[in-house]
């Protein structure tokens, strides 16, 4: 996979294609679709709740004299945990894939990562590994941070610390600016002159 993707144990939803083996005149034609166990054993590599659909679908076909492009789209429906409320959410993924596997691809020098970096490109090799290819597109796509619809009508939770037998803090009392506009009238008040300084 291509550099700073993360690390996915294995699993194999079809057998990696054998580069020596593909033939130069022929293009491929990719289609997964996981069953229902298959999407049980994806949920729990990717840490998701649940994977309810997956289709990958693509197509594998020679490009110049001895590269590869693949051209796909994948398409899914994940639950996640939701990171405020706990609650389930369900997302719908539909993304794009495209990935072209270049033979001698220079791997890139030091510490040095261009902006312009095109990420479709990976280095030919022995295999070309769809089963990879569409868990990575899925991990990639699936949302950092679910966000249930419960969660805008959430409170914040607030995390006190007080000794056995003390009040508990009131909610005004955690509001770091809640005093604010009290101690700036009180300033003012204390620094206007009075009507006989101003005589």
């Amino acid at each position: 996979m291509s550099p700073g993707s993360p690390s996915l144990p294995s699993i194999s939803l079809t057998p990696p294609l054998r580069t020596a083996q593909l033939g130069r005149q022929k293009n491929w034609t990719i289609d997964l679709q996981p069953d229902a166990s298959q999407r049980e054993h994806i949920a729990a590599l990717l840490g998701l709740e649940g994977v309810r659909k997956f289709r990958f679908t693509a197509k594998l076909r020679p490009a110049g004299a001895s590269d590869w492009e693949l051209t796909g789209e994948l398409g899914a429906t994940v639950v996640q945990t939701c990171a405020v409320t706990l609650n389930p959410v369900t997302t719908r993924i539909d993304e794009p894939v495209l990935r072209r596997f270049v033979t001698n691809l220079p791997a890139p020098e030091g510490l040095e990562i261009e902006l312009t970096e095109d990420d479709s490109l990976e280095p030919l090799g022995a295999e070309i590994d769809i089963t990879a290819i569409a868990l990575e597109a899925l991990s990639l796509a699936v949302p950092a941070y679910p966000r249930h619809d419960e969660a805008e009508k959430s409170q914040p939770l607030i995390l006190e610390s007080r000794p056995p037998g003390a009040a508990p803090l009131q909610m005004e009392t955690t509001k770091p600016f809640a005093g604010l506009a009290g101690l700036l009238k009180t300033s003012n008040s204390a620094a206007a002159p009075s009507e006989d300084e101003t005589d």
